[in-house]
């Protein structure tokens, strides 16, 4: 039977001890310094011992042997090496160094919110603390399979990191930039830069991008595989990734003229190596999108090198074509459902984060009220 009893320690100190037995049928103890902790913690633990969710904390994994077992459910599950990758990192520079040694069973939903404030105070980005506490609730899920904790604390937090509406947006070049980087864009590559910028593609789907995918009659690319940044290929990060993309007539012209000076390797690459294999994504970046951006005048002059020529540092990531994309879809009225599926977004959502500011339209807004005011009063 459970009940709370006093206990005088050698020290002359007294103590209160919670007595009871677990789901097992295994006699379990937990020492507490004032009486009416031990009793509300007993009551709590009789209620999720009925109900069969009570793991004691000797028996509870500490949150560092969690975390283990959840990165290697991770890789059973074959999630692709760049999330675990950015999973390993959130366990190792975040989530151990603050809880590793921490039984699972000792984690409750203040202290998830006073985790997150600590991360803060260490000086993670809003971003980075979410995917961490993500990442967590994650760990927790998996605990929770195996049997070795009751509660996912971080499912009832609600973190909440910085000011959603001073959230960075991204960087957009301008029109006249995107002019320049189309005049600038010439020879083997220009296909590459039209199809990035006018379909929208991720990097990764440009470099698994494959004939067989493209239709140069009806102006249609079908993505269907991507390739990371370790030259692995594979089907898209999620379902919606999977998506047909119509073509602007200056990349069709492009690409039917790419397809002709590009020997049609083993792989059916679209835009493959030298050797026919998919392009290093460094390589892209350095050999490719940053020359060109210098060709057209789209860099920095920060430095000068040890000879005193001036270091020339490129304006925009190669991502920037991609959100030029979205923002000339949107500018066409395109409505945020379909954006969101050109663009391969996950969720309606993901496409209001990033591109939500070019939806607004202050103007619209006002005739809008205007037109009512004039409705009502007729």
């Amino acid at each position: 039977m459970a009940k709370v009893r006093k206990r005088t320690l050698p020290s002359g100190k007294t103590v209160w001890l919670a007595d009871y037995t677990d789901v097992s049928g295994q006699r379990r103890f937990k020492q507490f310094d004032k009486k009416s902790v031990a009793d509300d913690w007993l009551t709590k633990v009789k209620r999720d011992v009925q109900l069969g969710t009570h793991v004691a904390d000797s028996a509870s994994l500490t949150v560092k042997e969690a975390a283990t077992l959840w990165l290697g459910r991770c890789a059973d599950a074959g999630l692709e090496r760049s999330t675990r990758d950015a999973y390993k990192q959130h366990v190792d520079l975040h989530i151990v160094p603050f809880l590793g040694t921490k039984k699972l069973s000792q984690i409750s939903t203040p202290a998830v919110h006073a985790f997150a404030d600590e991360l803060v105070k260490e000086g993670r980005s809003a971003a980075m603390v979410k995917r961490v506490i993500r990442s967590l609730g994650a760990i927790f899920v998996e605990a929770r399979r195996r049997g070795s904790v009751a509660t996912n604390p971080v499912s009832d937090a609600r973190v909440k990191v910085g000011d959603r509406r001073k959230s960075k947006r991204p960087e957009i070049p301008t029109k006249q930039e995107l002019r320049d980087i189309i005049a600038a864009a010439t020879g083997k590559h220009r296909a590459l830069i039209l199809t990035a910028l006018f379909a929208g593609l991720r990097a990764s789907e440009l470099r698994g991008l494959r004939w067989n995918c493209v239709d140069l009659k009806k102006g249609v690319v079908s993505v269907r595989e991507r390739v990371d940044a370790w030259g692995e290929a594979g089907a898209p990060k999620s379902a919606a990734g999977e998506r047909e993309v119509p073509l602007a007539p200056m990349a069709i012209n492009a690409l039917k003229e790419h397809r002709l000076a590009t020997p049609n390797g083993p792989n059916g690459l679209v835009f493959p190596s030298t050797e026919g294999t998919p392009l290093n994504h460094q390589n892209i970046i350095n050999r490719i999108w940053r020359p060109l951006q210098i060709a057209a005048g789209l860099y920095t002059v920060q430095c000068e090198d040890e000879n005193g020529e001036p270091i020339k540092v490129a304006k925009y990531n190669f991502h920037a074509l991609r959100h030029a994309a979205a923002s000339l879809f949107i500018e066409q009225k395109l409505s945020p459902k379909r954006v969101q599926t050109l663009m391969g977004h996950s969720s309606i959502t993901v496409t209001f984060d990033t591109y939500g500011h070019l939806f607004e339209d202050a103007d619209a807004d006002q005739a809008a009220v205007a037109e009512i005011e004039a409705r009502l009063l007729q």
